[in-house]
């Protein structure tokens, strides 16, 4: 296996790729998703995915704290991860899985990491990797196969949705935890921390020994490992689609999804080098802000994209077209609520990355048009938000609109709360170091901010095929 041999000289010095070699390699191992997506059966994939991204979601916080009780049993919870995802495979779709197969695709997944813990652990001999993934398979394919036997003892659950819906709402979750870390990366000022992209420190970024993972590296390193989940999640995700037959719009919304991957990937390098470069001589580097700003946005656009698509591929655009007749406010709200948040995004992203940091004797200095624009479009957003969230709550039959309603109608509430807590957090800060209550308070702050954007989208789309119905036929009557 390729993988192998690129593990057996583990202890060398790195050898950074260059930008071709890297673009090389992002192409096979697409093509490679791809083609094994097509090969292994819809709904081992989607399980395998659901359970790879718990599983590295539960990794990354007990690298945060390593010890005992924070760092070694939430690796236990993580393994246990598999051995979960077999037991649902059993549980709820006995006749479309198998809980060996979802242990192998995860096991297949977590390739993409293992070189890194072998950095450390290789120790000179060629044996250790291959007894490594050796080891990964077996024990993966134990523990799914376990939980599946658990699983069939009782009495069947109810069945998983889709496999195709399943695997976006795996894609849209797994999108949502990179905006987090992400926000970490802001939050603690790391995202210059590894100088170079697509390598790291001149190491293949598959390749980074987890022991120099410390401090901002650890942020910035992690959150490029799961840049490659979320774009091996979505390729899989396309794939499921296209291979189940999916609605014609939720096809259009995967493959422009894809495609923001892409790009989004491609501004996230760009805002550390400033340009195609794979050198990590600060001559040759030039990193943008501007490029931060447009990748921070793009990203929570991505997210709303992902949840868009999900939505799709189970119906729900073609279940509510012609639900609500005649209903302007019903289309007209949502649109206007995600412009105001649209906005706000822009003004959000702007003040965070455009601030200056606190010293030893002073706050933070935050850009006066950044700041007096995004807590007056606050307001605005609140009003416009809470009105289309409450009226779509009340006015629509469509289950996915009430609830979307009643979701941001409680969602911009605790946002506006977490905003407050935020901003005081950065205000009276004191000092280079990030203390972790503030970098909480932002990131989640940032994080609601994202799962709003991408609950009003939907809702205005939904809402606007709810009264897709009722306006044609208003109109056709005017024009008689």
């Amino acid at each position: 296996m390729p993988i192998i041999a690129a593990l057996q000289d583990a202890s060398a010095a790195p050898q950074p790729l260059g930008v071709g070699a890297v673009v090389l390699l992002f192409v096979v191992g697409s093509l490679f998703v791809v083609g094994w997506s097509r090969w292994v059966r819809p709904m081992n994939l989607a399980i395998g995915f659901a359970v790879t991204v718990a599983m590295w979601t539960l990794s990354y916080v007990a690298m945060l704290q390593p010890g005992l009780v924070a760092g070694e049993l939430l690796f236990v919870a993580a393994l246990a991860c598999v051995f979960a995802g077999g037991w649902v495979a059993g549980r709820r779709a006995p006749s479309e899985a198998s809980g060996m197969s979802v242990g192998l695709v995860s096991a297949t997944i977590n390739l993409m990491v293992v070189g890194a813990f072998l950095r450390d652990e290789q120790g000179g001999t060629h044996l250790r990797p291959i007894l490594y993934v050796a080891g990964l398979y077996a024990g993966s394919a134990l523990l799914g196969l376990l939980g599946d036997r658990l699983g069939r003892r009782g009495t069947s659950g109810r069945p998983l949705p889709a496999a195709a819906t399943l695997l976006g709402a795996v894609a849209t979750a797994n999108i949502l935890v990179m905006i987090v870390l992400g926000g970490l990366v802001t939050s603690y000022e790391a995202g210059l921390a590894v100088p170079d992209w697509p390598n790291s420190f001149g190491h293949n970024m598959l390749l980074y020994p987890v022991s120099e993972m410390k401090g901002g590296i650890f942020y910035e390193h992690a959150h490029r490992l799961f840049g490659m989940l979320v774009g091996a999640t979505t390729l899989a995700y396309a794939t499921t689609a296209f291979r189940s037959g999916v609605p014609r719009a939720a096809r259009g919304l995967v493959v422009a999804l894809v495609a923001l991957v892409v790009v989004q990937g491609i501004l996230g390098g760009l805002r550390v080098t400033g340009n195609v470069t794979a050198s990590m001589e600060a001559s040759d580097l030039a990193p943008s802000t501007a490029m931060a700003i447009v990748h921070g946005m793009l990203g929570q656009c991505v997210f709303a994209v992902a949840m868009l698509s999900a939505f799709a591929c189970a119906g729900a655009l073609d279940g509510v077209r012609g639900s609500a007749p005649g209903s302007r406010w019903m289309r007209s709200l949502p649109i206007a609520a995600l412009a105001a948040l649209t906005m706000q995004l822009f003004l959000g992203a702007a003040m965070r990355h455009l601030q200056t940091a606190p010293t030893a004797d002073a706050g933070a200095k935050l850009p006066a048009w950044a700041f007096h624009g995004h807590v007056t479009m606050a307001l605005i957003a609140f009003v416009l938000v809470f009105m289309a969230g409450r009226r779509s709550a009340k006015s629509v039959d469509a289950r996915p609109i009430r609830a979307l309603g009643k979701g941001i109608s409680h969602a911009v509430g605790l946002q506006l709360v977490l905003g407050i807590a935020a901003l005081v957090a950065v205000l009276v800060r004191r000092g280079v170091e990030v203390p972790w209550w503030e970098a909480i308070s932002t990131t989640s702050h940032q994080a609601l901010g994202a799962l709003l954007l991408a609950m009003t989208a939907s809702l205005a789309v939904l809402a606007y095929r709810a009264t897709l119905t009722g306006f044609s036929a208003s109109s056709s009557a005017s024009n008689a």
